[in-house]
């Protein structure tokens, strides 16, 4: 039921001739189960190639997600949810969104908390926020929630507090069942669901395995497999799912990313060997599954005929070790931005992104280090525009050799409604000099030398050239 429904009136199971004394031009249609059943397949499906590495779908209008270790993607299980919500809802959809510890909670309280926007539900307080929804929250039959109201439990606090003995005889043990799966003393099963033309590694185990050295084992295998299929295919891999399935049918599943499209099966195996920690085999594994969501088109490398084994460095490499190990979160590359004045010019962008197609200006080339703020320095030269002869900064004094200059920037007219330009302390006099002994500094002063308003024509010190 969408939210133009409900502002009508209209509720779910409720009959058609009721629902058109509310709204009597009220056209009706079909519910087409099959197509809305593969609607929520193919939401699902993009949904796991770009939010979490298990999506099963709940039919018949949700979806659960693992999230666990996939918000560091987004920085932060707050900016993940935040996204989901508003791309759900911008393509037309109503999408109610919780995050909780279990599957049972999240559930309860995206059905029956309408908050509108994405609901967090903090660590260990998955008690707390199912206590006071209704029975019909636990997922357990419509009469057994209707006759438990009628003997006065109209929250599910209460059902916690009552002893389970008399209600489990009469009631079956599924209604204790579900509560236990909200609070987190009972597991829950869910069949993920993936996409059959993503290239995949499958290995079913005779006997179930539970021991580090032994999954490490069957994900060099696969590794190996999913490289072999890759290759086929002339694509490379950006993204890893691992999925273990449990002989209790729960699945564990973890995620790798990578800075450049890869099919190095040894560097696969190595960066999904740590995240072995992550993986609980309760009482053992006996399916893996190894998935690419994100391939991209990778060439052939030809061999070093000359037998030279050294290739220099690989930063792909160490981007994907680092990132994988520490977090994607605190490491960060730069990207170039259209921008007139220097600090603007860079940006932080996530390691693992997709590389950018701009490019700096070679034409005006700026320092590779940058100083934020610029420092202040004590400069001898001659007035109005003649760089510097000298300069004293950080108490060490620098004898310029040679300087280019001067570069005008007097800040960008379209910024603050076209005002920026005219601000106070904006107009700059770039000089690159060298000094003996061959450093290469970026220094500026400020003002234009006509107008006090304009800056001090005091100097500092913006970058240092490598």
């Amino acid at each position: 039921m969408d939210v133009l429904g409900r502002s009508l009136g209209i509720t779910p199971s409720m009959s058609v001739t009721k629902a058109r004394t509310l709204v009597p031009d009220l056209d009706v249609l079909d519910a087409d189960e099959a197509a809305d059943a593969q609607g929520l397949e193919r939401l699902a499906l993009w949904a796991g190639q770009r939010y979490a590495p298990f999506v099963a779908v709940d039919y018949p209008d949700g979806l659960w997600l693992d999230i666990s270790g996939c918000s560091e993607l987004f920085g932060g299980e707050e900016a993940l949810v935040k996204d989901l919500f508003r791309r759900v809802n911008g393509s037309g959809l109503t999408a109610q969104i919780a995050v909780a510890d279990t599957a049972g909670c999240a559930h309860a309280v995206a059905r029956h908390v309408p908050a509108g926007r994405p609901v967090i539900i903090v660590p260990g307080d998955q008690k707390k926020a199912v206590g006071l929804l209704p029975l019909a929250a636990l997922r357990i039959p419509a009469k057994v929630a209707s006759d438990l109201h009628k003997m006065g439990f109209t929250r599910i606090e209460q059902l916690i507090a009552e002893p389970r003995g008399p209600i489990a005889r009469r009631y079956g043990h599924e209604l204790y069942r579900r509560l236990d799966q909200a609070l987190g003393h009972a597991p829950e099963a869910m069949a993920p669901i993936f996409p059959p033309s993503l290239p995949q590694a499958r290995r079913g185990l005779l006997e179930p395995i539970g021991t580090a050295d032994a999954i490490a084992k069957v994900i060099g295998d696969l590794t190996d497999d999913i490289c072999a299929a890759l290759m086929r295919d002339g694509t490379g891999a950006r993204r890893l799912d691992l999925h273990c399935e449990r002989v209790d049918g729960q699945y564990q599943s973890v995620r790798i990313g990578m800075a450049s499209p890869t099919r190095d099966a040894r560097h696969l195996t190595k960066l999904l060997v740590p995240r072995i920690e992550r993986i609980d085999p309760g009482l053992g594994i006996e399916t893996m599954i190894l998935i690419a969501p994100i391939v991209e088109p990778l060439r052939s490398a030809q061999a070093d005929l000359a037998g030279d084994t050294h290739r220099g460095p690989d930063l792909g490499a160490l981007i994907d070790a680092l990132a994988n190990r520490f977090g994607y979160d605190r490491l960060y590359g730069t990207t170039p931005c259209s921008s007139a004045m220097p600090e603007r010019t860079v940006k932080r962008t996530m390691a693992l992104r997709e590389g950018a197609d701009r490019r700096w200006n070679a034409v005006l080339p700026r320092p590779g280090r940058m100083i934020d703020p610029p420092e202040p320095v004590q400069v001898i030269a001659m007035m109005p525009d003649h760089p510097p002869a000298q300069f004293v900064w950080r108490g060490k004094r620098r004898k310029v050799v040679q300087a280019d200059g001067p570069e005008r920037l007097q800040g960008e007219w379209w910024r603050a409604k076209g005002l920026e330009a005219d601000s106070p302390y904006l107009v700059r006099d770039y000089f690159q000099v060298e000094v003996e002994g061959g450093g290469r500094y970026w220094l500026f002063r400020l003002g234009d030398g006509q107008w006090s308003s304009t800056g001090p024509m005091a100097w500092f010190i913006h970058g240092a050239f490598a």
